[in-house]
């Protein structure tokens, strides 16, 4: 076993770390998943990552009840991984890609705010909640038709 504590960052790898673009996370995740990357990570499912996304929502809840915003960006950091992780076994798997995790969120915004995006307004808040419960509604009416789950 090589050890490992006094080795610098390949150049690669230093780029990486110090890269604040999702592009670059998720090639960190590719070359950890990659042969030669990590055994620990390439051993992962989407069912053994269950536990760590659970613990890393309960810490981001945990920075927020505190207003410790150093450790919320840390936390936030690790929801993200999580999400770039299994978007990564996905993509592997064929079944989608992080692009598609990113398409279908903004679709979702968009869709359920047509006082913002469609020109509409609505002035309060209650407003807003009713108008999405009536949307995430005909969306589940929509899916449950196709046989999908919302």
């Amino acid at each position: 076993m090589k050890d490992t504590k006094k080795t610098r960052p390949s150049r690669e790898g230093a780029r990486l770390a110090r890269s604040s673009s999702l592009s670059s996370l998720s090639r960190v995740m590719k070359i950890l998943l990659n042969p030669g990357g990590c055994p620990w990570d390439r051993r992962q499912t989407h069912s053994t990552l269950l536990k760590y996304l659970h613990e890393e929502a309960f810490e981001v809840d945990s920075a927020v009840r505190r207003k410790d915003w150093d450790n919320l960006r840390e936390e936030l950091g690790d929801v993200l991984l999580q999400v770039v992780f299994h978007s990564e076994l996905a993509r592997r798997a064929g079944t989608f890609t992080l692009a598609d995790v990113v398409r279908t969120v903004n679709a979702k915004m968009v869709r359920r705010h047509p006082h913002v995006f469609g020109g509409g307004k609505l002035s309060t808040s209650a407003q807003v909640l009713k108008q999405c419960a009536k949307i995430k509604k005909a969306e589940k009416e929509k899916l449950s038709r196709k046989g999908k789950k919302a």
